[in-house]
């Protein structure tokens, strides 16, 4: 049997599975939900050393807080919340004794792929909408992360049955015959590049699909912002995981002006918070030797292309090693966009600042001259300027002083637009996402609505006449 035989033949018993024992009721949606909390907290430790050594290092806490305690989070508010979706709508009828509601409807089978830079997040955070929806799944996990990704296989049947998380391991071939299975919906988290395989495979079989695809993520400083505040929040997030999130600041729009001061508060934010980068427990080495080849190629070119350097090394210790995989972050100034650092992701402690004169018309231009990010940032506290960052760009979200924040709000969407991205989840958005809407209309006793299609036409028509000719 090939491998697209194997993964049809689960495929095909999970819809099978889920056709014979639907519609799941709250409480084994629930319980989905809650033995995935189990399998996350009983195996906290496993999980955090697994991940630590996929990564080379990787910060404890930063597991701990983004991939563990804020997918426990998503998985709590989906059971706790979803009866209350589950709940039909009433819809609004054109005659008295018709009824008409909404259903929330389970799709079937969803399958994930999900990424090596948060393993656990982005492969069950998109399950607290699946579950909940009462849907079933088959995930994918990241080929980079393998120990993550081999203690996934390993726990995931003993706290699910076969028909309702399935895990499948393997390489890029792997995932390219996964994204061709005819599942009921499909979710990608990764590159742009990737994704349009992606997207393309599922219209074979029009799968409809969730793309979360990352993308230039802009922080913009405005003239009245506080720059000391800006460079401590932005910075924040640009060295979490050693910047290798899809949602991390990717370029910085800084006014000619503010230029001295934020280098100067760049380097003491990084001072205190990093007094050591190669032996620090708190910061986080680089995925793997590749993904460190380039990032490196990236301080190089700008460099070579006329860009100012500055790194945030502590004194004494070097800029980057590749024996360690840690990279320090550095500032790259006066770039251009012949430069790759302003051409692609970058998913590292890298930030290219762009320098601008302050005017915010002007950055919101810059903005909208490139792909629609999966975030934007905005520095400032003018009311009418936060307003024009939000109304004349659009991106995936729009966090105004701070970075980041949206990611960990149950009650907002998360997803992008353009190209970072089609469709989001997270609490109710991931229900519906899962979800079919299904219209379920019970015509009255008279059949008022269906009398008015039935023939003769005749006097019908002239009735429908007199009303297109009444002007008012």
């Amino acid at each position: 049997m090939s491998l697209q035989q194997e993964l049809l033949h689960v495929l095909h018993t999970m819809k099978q599975a889920h056709l014979q024992n639907q519609p799941a009721s709250a409480e084994l949606r629930r319980n989905r939900l809650l033995r995935s909390v189990a399998l996350i907290r009983e195996n906290h430790a496993a999980f955090t050393a697994a991940i630590s050594a996929d990564f080379g290092h990787r910060s404890a806490y930063q597991t701990q807080a983004a991939d563990l305690m804020t997918t426990i989070n998503m998985l709590q508010h989906s059971a706790e919340h979803l009866e209350q979706w589950m709940q039909p709508e009433i819809a609004e009828v054109p005659v008295a004794g018709m009824q008409a509601r909404i259903e929330p409807q389970p799709l079937g089978v969803v399958g994930i792929i999900s990424p090596w830079n948060f393993p656990i997040n982005l492969a069950f955070g998109p399950l607290a909408g699946v579950f909940a929806a009462g849907n079933t799944a088959m995930l994918k996990p990241s080929e980079l992360t393998p120990h993550t990704s081999a203690l996934l296989a390993e726990l995931v049947p003993r706290y699910f049955a076969a028909d309702e998380l399935s895990v499948v391991l393997g390489d890029a071939s792997v995932g390219q015959a996964f994204s061709a299975l005819p599942f009921d919906h499909l979710v990608f988290t990764g590159s742009t590049a990737v994704g349009k395989h992606v997207m393309r495979a599922a219209a074979e079989n029009l799968v409809p699909v969730t793309l979360e695809l990352g993308g230039k993520s802009p922080v913009v400083i405005d003239a009245d912002a506080d720059v000391v505040m800006a460079a401590a929040r932005t910075l924040t997030i640009k060295t979490f995981n050693a910047g290798q999130i899809c949602i991390s600041p990717d370029y910085l729009l800084l006014p000619y002006a503010a230029e001295a001061e934020f280098i100067t508060a760049s380097q003491q934010f990084i001072q205190q918070t990093y007094p050591t980068l190669q032996s620090n427990v708190d910061y986080t080495a680089i995925i793997s030797a590749r993904h460190y080849q380039r990032l490196i190629g990236l301080i190089e070119d700008a460099r070579a292309k006329g860009a100012r350097i500055v790194s945030l090394a502590p004194a004494g210790e070097p800029d980057f090693d590749a024996q360690s995989r840690k990279i320090a972050p550095h500032l790259i100034l006066n770039v251009t966009e012949e430069m790759t650092v302003m051409q692609e992701e970058i998913f590292g402690p890298l930030l290219p600042v762009k320098s601008y004169s302050g005017e915010v018309e002007e950055a919101i231009r810059y903005i909208n001259a490139h792909p629609r990010p999966l975030a934007a940032y905005y520095f400032g506290h003018d009311e009418q300027r936060q307003k024009l960052m939000a109304q004349h760009t659009t991106s995936g979200a729009l966090v105004i002083n701070d970075v980041m924040t949206h990611a960990s709000l149950d009650s907002l969407p998360f997803g992008g637009v353009g190209a970072s991205g089609i469709g989001a989840y997270h609490g109710v958005h991931g229900f519906r996402r899962f979800s079919h809407a299904k219209p379920i209309v019970i015509q009255d006793e008279a059949g008022t609505t269906n009398l008015r299609l039935r023939a003769p036409y005749q006097d019908k028509s002239a009735a429908l006449t007199a009303l297109l000719n009444n002007q008012h």
